[in-house]
């Protein structure tokens, strides 16, 4: 049993799978409280669903790629079930997690999009690096960037793991926070091999609009 706050069909707003049709699976509960989440909504707000009938819910949009998200999925123990039990359905499974938890006993088949936490999050003591070990090629890690501190920290990091080897980095701004096109002046002028991202449903509809 997972307590799920919402399942819904809409665009892959971030990742390389960005512009894509996908079902959100997204779960409650998370165990961080960065300053600039968007999905606090998703800390205790749900219902109980057994994962065979979260499997029929998603089938019904008749869509193959799937995102389970929060709050934070891994939070919920069973939610390592229910992707494996997704990707035995066939379906192309993501998971975005903050990266404060472990992530060894994700099925090999999910595409992982982990957070590392910048200062301006003020919960940059929760990261958990063991997490870098276990990273894939087709996997992915995120940062979102909210001042310049919080950029030459990811620089760092970048170095000091050799991230940009181990798989694909992706460089965001916190919304209304910080102008994209400074965080991408960076990135060209550091010459660093990142891919930047927009938030893109929260172009295409309201910043605030759930469901999306």
């Amino acid at each position: 049993m997972l307590k799920v706050n919402e399942i819904y069909y809409s665009i892959q707003g971030e990742s390389s799978k960005a512009g894509l049709p996908c079902v959100f699976v997204r779960l409650t509960y998370c165990n961080l409280r960065c300053t600039y989440c968007d999905t606090e909504y998703s800390f205790y707000d749900g219902n109980d669903k057994t994962i065979n009938e979260i499997i029929v819910e998603v089938k019904k949009y008749a869509c193959k790629l799937v995102e389970v998200t929060g709050g934070e999925p891994l939070v919920q123990n069973e939610s390592l079930e229910l992707m494996q039990r997704l990707c035995n359905e066939g379906f192309e499974v993501m998971l975005e997690t903050g990266g404060s938890l472990p992530i060894k006993e994700i099925d090999k088949r999910v595409m992982i999009i982990m957070d590392l936490k910048c200062p301006s999050s003020k919960m940059m003591k929760k990261n958990l690096y063991e997490n870098i070990n276990h990273i894939k090629p087709s996997d992915e890690i995120k940062f979102v960037i909210g001042t310049r501190e919080d950029y030459d920290w990811s620089k760092e990091l970048i170095i000091k793991y050799s991230l940009t080897q181990k798989c694909s980095v992706l460089f965001s701004v916190v919304f209304g926070q910080l102008e994209p096109v400074q965080l991408v002046n960076w990135i060209l002028e550091d010459k660093i091999n990142v891919r930047y991202q927009l938030q893109m449903h929260k172009i295409i509809w309201h910043p605030e609009k759930k469901g999306v």
